[in-house]
Formats: C-alpha cells, structure tokens, sequence
C-alpha cells in the first residue's frame, strides 16, 4: 500500500511538472544570421536580455589559452558609444544587475532590467557585438584582473588544479586538454592585433543566438532587435576543426602536486561521449546514484559506515564535444588511494553487475524532477537553458523535452551504460598529492 501511494504521488507530481513547466518561445533569424529567441512571462515585471556566442576554450590554439575567458571579461571594458568604465554603472543606475561566463564550449552575457528597460539592455548588447573598444589599455588592465582570478581560484586554493590534471591527461588530441582560463605567458605574449583579431572571428551575429525573457511586448522587442542588431554586418562562418580522440585502452596512471593541501585525493576519470548524446544523461543518473547527497552508495559506504573517507563525490562533465566522468575522494588517516580506489571499483562492478532497486529508482527519477523545476523557475535560467539548448546541442525544444528523455531511462539503461564506460582498462587515475615538504 505504501509503495502505490509513492508512486501515485510521484506520479501526479509528473504531470504537474510537465505542465506547470511548459516554456512557450518564438525564434527567428535575422538577415545576417543572428538567431533571436522570445520567451514572454508577465509573472514579474523583469525582463532577462542575453547573448551566447558560440566561442569557448576549445576556439584557442595551443600557445594561445585563456582568450575566451579573458573576452568574457575584455567586452565590458566600453563601447564606441559606452565610455570606458560606464558599463556596470549604466546597469545599477537603472535598477539593473549583468552577469558573464565561460565554459570551453562558448561564452554567455546577460543583463536582468526591470521590464522598462527592455530597450536599454538590447542597445547595450547591440554596442558589445558591434562597437567593442579593444586597444591596449582594456588588455593591460583585464590582463591583471585576470592574473588575480587565476591566483585566488586556481593557484592559491586547495585542489585548484584538479581538473586541469584530469584534462591535460585525458585529452591528446582536442582543445580540451587546457583549462578555460589558460595560461597567463599566453595572454602576455598575445599582441593586440591578436585580441582584435580574435573578436572580429567569433563575436559576430552569425555565431551567436539572442535571447530575451520575461515581460516585453512582442512587437516592440521585434522592433528594437531590428533597429539594434538589424544592420550589424554578418562575419565569416566559423569553421572549427574536427578533433578525434583514440580510445583509452588501459589506465592512464598519473600524479600532481598541489602545494596548497596536505590531505591527498584520489581522483578516476573516464571519458565519455558528447552532451548530446542519450548516455550523457544515463551518465548524470549513475553519478547521483554514486555521490548525490549522504544516502548515496559511495557516501553511505566509504564516509558514513566504514570510515574510510573524509569526504566522496563524483561528477559527468559534460561538454560538447566529449564529457569526463569524475570520481574523487579524501582518504581518512591510516587508509590512502589505492584502498579507496578498491572500493569505488566494488560500488561500480555491483553497479555493472545487478539492477537498482526499485525504491532507489524511484528516488533518482523524483530527483531529475526537482532539477528540471529548479533549472526552469527563473527567468534567467529559462534564458540560459534556451540559448544553451539551441547553441549546443542543436535543438531548443529540450528545453521542454529533456525531461522525458530521462524518465526514460530505465534500470537496465543504467547498468548497460556502467558498464560501457566504467572499466578500469579505460580511465584516469591521479594521485592529487601534497607537495613535498
């Protein structure tokens, strides 16, 4: 009786999912290719303007990293018609807050306006892609910005470095191999004929997707995107190159020094396929099975009752073009590394071997379904999730649908991909160890 009444509850909490979370939209190009996307929502008066360029770490070259990322900063420096340093004043003097962000895969600004300011917030995004000022003063000082962000993130903070080891080992041949902030030599060495060049390739219409969210008149945005972005030129299609890497066919053994902790951590790393691809999602099933919260297998064995961890977790990183499927862990004094690595491979065989329970099964589903109301109940992420399901992975209609792709995923599913992509002979494994003293 108990278990019909959880699955009638979860039941009707599927239906009243799927329906309250409905994201209606519009989309269209303009002439010069920029693709405009219009989600209306009169709950609040706020509207979301955002622009996602198709350009991230992957676009670099190898004695080049870093440029991306020092973009996302570099196009707030000012405009032909925004004087240098007016750009955040602009926003909070009109009861505004802006935001960007960089992934290896591409670059994200947006501005959140009280609805009013609609109009503002799409000539402000019209001036970064069409007026930009890149001279040498913008470099210099987004240069020692970034050298600071580098410090307090990466070079001075325990385990910074942990995914820059995974990737350098794991990846050969892709751009993938380097961290989306890069190394700072690259940027010093860059010349500002570089920067600028960088810009008029990636920052154009033609590679990126408008988006506006929230309250606005239909007709008057249409009006305003026209007028703003209507007369920007089209740049010359982007051409990326095709990177293939072999497949792992025994473990990769690895280590890195981190000068800044004093516990080690044992990190496995498997590669595994494209964001797009229907096991990327089993892949987020099988983590959160593993990691996600004190119940989870590798927390309740190794953390809770045997004691042999400080702490366990596990991740899918998921890109793309390939993904990285992460297992880390904090040995307890008088266990190490390799002990943990015996029983992380115990939790993964059982996994490879039988089926999930029911009951479990029907908490992993429920969680998906809190993930999918959360990452839909703001107008930013409806923003975000419009611009990253058209860019990315070639279909805006996932912002509605991906939610059924996991609610199908079935037990078998699950087990079927542990086993394609958790063997030992095809992963990473990095000793993440203290620096001598």
């Amino acid at each position: 009786m108990k278990k019909g009444l959880i699955a009638l509850v979860l039941s009707m909490g599927m239906n009243i999912v799927s329906s309250a979370q409905q994201v209606e939209f519009e989309e269209y190009d303009l002439d010069n290719g920029l693709h405009v996307v219009l989600h209306q929502d009169s709950s609040a008066p706020v509207v979301v303007t955002s622009v996602m360029y198709h350009v991230g770490a992957k676009d670099e070259t190898p004695d080049r990293t870093g440029f991306a990322h020092f973009f996302e900063h570099l196009l707030f420096e000012g405009t032909e018609n925004i004087a240098r340093g007016e750009w955040f004043k602009i926003v909070t003097s009109n009861g505004g807050k802006n935001n960007a962000n960089t992934s290896d895969d591409r670059t994200y600004y947006y501005e959140v306006f009280p609805s009013n300011n609609l109009k503002l917030g799409l000539w402000m995004e019209s001036e970064r892609m069409l007026h930009p000022v890149i001279n040498q003063i913008g470099v210099d000082t987004q240069n020692e910005v970034v050298k600071e962000e580098k410090r307090q993130n990466y070079d001075t903070r325990p385990y910074g470095f942990v995914i820059k080891a995974v990737k350098e080992n794991l990846f050969k041949e892709h751009p993938y191999r380097w961290t989306t902030i890069g190394e700072m030599e690259h940027l010093d060495a860059a010349t500002l004929e570089e920067f600028q060049a960088f810009n008029k390739k990636f920052y154009i219409p033609n590679n990126a997707v408008l988006v506006v969210a929230g309250d606005f008149k239909k007709d008057e945005a249409k009006q305003w995107i026209e007028e703003y972005f209507g007369s920007i030129p089209k740049g010359t299609p982007v051409k990326r190159n095709e990177y293939k890497e072999h497949s792992i066919t025994e473990t990769i053994k690895a280590e890195y020094t981190d000068p800044n902790i004093q516990i080690p951590m044992l990190v496995a790393s498997y590669r595994t396929p494209s964001m797009k691809h229907r096991d990327a999602r089993v892949l987020d099933m099988i983590s959160s099975l593993l990691s996600d919260g004190k119940s989870s297998i590798l927390y309740k064995s190794l953390v809770d009752e045997q004691k042999k961890a400080l702490q366990m977790g596990s991740f899918n990183f998921s890109q793309e073009d390939y993904g990285m499927y992460i297992i880390y862990g904090l040995p307890m004094p008088g266990s190490n590394n390799e002990a943990l690595l015996e029983d992380v491979d115990k939790a993964i065989v059982d996994l490879q071997t039988n089926l999930i329970s029911e009951r479990d099964f029907e908490k992993l589903q429920n969680v998906f379904e809190n993930k999918y109301v959360n990452n839909n109940s703001s107008l930013e992420g409806i923003a975000s999730n419009l611009a990253t399901y058209y860019l990315l992975y070639g279909d805006i209609n996932l912002v509605n649908k991906e939610i059924e792709i996991y609610r199908s995923i079935t037990r078998e599913e699950i087990r079927a991909v542990a086993q394609k992509y958790l063997q030992p002979n095809s992963r990473l494994v990095l000793d993440y160890m203290p620096a001598a003293q």
